[in-house]
C-alpha cells in the first residue's frame, strides 16, 4: 500500500523517520514544488513507501534542512532518507561531520549509484556538489541565467533587443525616456541581485579558495554592476518589487525582458500567477555580457537532493534518487532538468511547442555552458545578507554603491561565523 503523510511539526518528524524506518518506508523531506515528482514516484513505485515531509526547501537561505539535521543529530534518531533543498552550497556543511556526529550527506560515487549514471549528469552539473573528489549531491536542474525579453513590445517600440550590459542600460534610458512605467527587471528579492547581475557581472563578491572565504565589492566588475543597478533603479527600469509579489505581477504587461534563469521559463512567463505570457510574445535569448567581458551567466540555484548516510533502506533511496532526478516527465521540476537525457527530452518539448519565439534550444544551451566559475560555494549564502543590508537599504532610498561595502562586511561576518578565514 503506498504511503503518503504530509507533515510539517518537528517532533513528527522524528518519530515518523525513526518508525518508517524499520518497515521498509523511505522519508523524503521536499518542498511544495517537488511534492509532484514524488507523487509521481509513488505512482511508478507503489512497492516503496514513501513518507513526504514538506518544508520550504531551504528556500532564501532559511537554513530550515541544516537546522533540522542539526536537531536530528542531537536527538540521534530521526533523520529522513532524501532531502531536497533549494540552495547550492548545502554540500559545504552535510559533507562533514558535525560535533561528532557523522556527516549526513552519502557519498554517492564511491559505489552508492553507478558511475554510469552519474556521468549521465550535464559536465559541471555535479560541481557545486562535489568536495574533495566525492559527489554528496544529485543537481534537480540547472539554472542558468539568460537574457528572456517580449518580442511583440520590442517590435512595437522599434527597439533591438540588448546583446551586452551596456545595451541593456540603455535599452532602459531608452525605455524611461519614451514609455514611461515599462521596465527590465526586479530585485526585490535577496536571490536575483547577487544570482543574477553580480555573478553574471563577473563580480568576485562571493568566492571560496579552501577554506578562506573572499569578497571584493570594490572590484571593477562589481563596481560595474553596482552602477548598473543604481542606474536602472533610479530611472524605474529596475524595480524593487518581489519577482512573485502583488506588484509585480500587476505590471507584468509592462515587462520588456529581463536577465533571468532557465526556470523562469515555467515559474514566471507560463504561469497564471507570474507574466501570463502569450505564446510567441517572448524569446529566450544567450545571456548578456560586459562588452570587454567573457561570454559567461550567472545560475540561480537549481536545488539538490541529497540522500542520507543514515538511511537504513539504501536500495530504496537509490531508486527514488534515478528517478526523480533522470525520468523525463518529472525531473526539473519545470526547469532545465540536470541529468542530459532528460534535459534534451525537455529542450526539444520547449522547442516543438512553439511558445517561445526564437531559437530556445541554443539560447539555453548557450547559458547552460557558460556560467562564470569564479562563484564559490561556502556554507552560507549571499541571500542572507542582501535580505539583511540591500533590501531595506535600498527601500530606504540608499544606492548599490551606498550599501556595497555593509553588504561585504555581512558577507564575512557570516563566513567568520561557520568557520571560515576572511580576506
Amino acid at each position: 500500500m503506498n504511503l503518503l503523510r504530509t507533515t510539517v511539526a518537528l517532533s513528527a518528524i522524528l518519530v515518523a523517520g525513526a518508525a518508517l524506518a524499520q518497515d521498509g518506508a523511505i522519508t523524503v523531506w521536499a518542498d511544495a514544488t517537488r511534492q509532484p515528482a514524488v507523487e509521481a514516484f509513488i505512482a511508478a513505485h507503489p512497492e516503496v513507501p514513501v513518507n513526504l515531509v514538506l518544508d520550504d526547501g531551504s528556500s532564501g537561505a532559511s537554513g530550515t534542512f541544516q537546522t533540522k539535521i542539526s536537531l536530528a543529530d542531537q536527538a540521534n534518531e530521526g533523520w529522513p532518507d532524501v532531502v531536497f533543498s533549494t540552495q547550492n552550497n548545502d554540500a559545504a556543511w552535510a559533507a562533514r561531520e558535525n560535533n561528532g556526529a557523522q556527516a549526513f550527506a552519502q557519498v554517492l560515487n564511491e559505489g552508492f549509484l553507478d558511475q554510469a549514471f552519474l556521468d549521465g549528469f550535464t559536465p559541471g552539473a555535479l560541481d557545486p556538489v562535489t568536495v574533495d573528489g566525492k559527489v554528496y549531491g544529485l543537481r534537480n536542474d540547472l539554472a542558468p541565467v539568460l537574457f528572456w525579453y517580449n518580442k511583440t513590445l520590442l517590435d512595437q517600440f522599434s527597439y533591438a533587443a540588448p546583446t551586452t550590459w551596456e545595451e541593456y542600460q540603455a535599452l532602459g534610458d531608452k525605455l524611461a525616456a519614451d514609455h514611461p512605467g515599462y521596465f527590465l527587471g526586479a530585485i526585490g528579492d535577496a536571490f536575483p541581485g547577487p544570482y543574477v547581475y553580480y555573478w553574471s557581472g563577473e563580480a568576485p563578491i562571493f568566492q571560496v579558495e579552501g577554506e578562506t572565504f573572499k569578497s571584493d565589492t570594490s572590484a571593477p566588475n562589481s563596481v560595474k554592476v553596482s552602477n548598473l543597478i543604481d542606474h536602472m533603479v533610479a530611472n524605474k527600469t529596475l524595480t524593487l518589487d518581489s519577482l512573485f509579489g502583488a506588484n509585480f505581477v500587476a505590471t507584468a504587461d509592462k515587462l520588456v525582458a529581463i536577465p533571468g534563469a532557465a526556470w523562469y521559463a515555467g515559474a514566471l512567463f507560463q504561469n497564471p500567477g507570474g507574466v501570463n505570457a502569450k505564446a510567441g510574445d517572448w524569446v529566450a535569448a544567450p545571456p548578456l555580457k560586459w562588452a570587454d567581458g567573457a561570454a559567461v551567466t550567472g545560475n540561480v540555484g537549481g536545488g539538490v537532493w541529497y540522500a542520507s548516510s543514515h538511511t537504513q533502506n539504501p536500495e530504496a533511496v537509490k531508486t527514488f534518487l534515478k528517478f526523480v532526478t533522470s525520468d523525463s516527465k518529472v525531473a526539473g521540476t519545470g526547469g532545465l532538468p540536470a541529468y542530459k537525457a532528460a534535459a534534451d527530452a525537455w529542450l526539444d518539448a520547449q522547442a516543438a511547442s512553439g511558445f517561445y519565439a526564437g531559437d530556445f534550444k541554443a539560447a539555453i544551451q548557450a547559458a547552460a555552458s557558460s556560467v562564470w566559475n569564479g562563484w564559490g560555494y561556502p556554507n552560507f549564502s549571499p541571500e542572507t545578507a542582501w535580505a539583511k543590508i540591500v533590501t531595506p537599504g535600498l527601500a530606504a532610498g540608499k544606492t548599490m554603491t551606498d550599501l556595497a561595502a555593509d553588504w561585504q562586511q555581512e558577507m564575512k561576518n557570516e563566513a567568520q561565523v561557520v568557520g571560515y578565514t576572511v580576506e
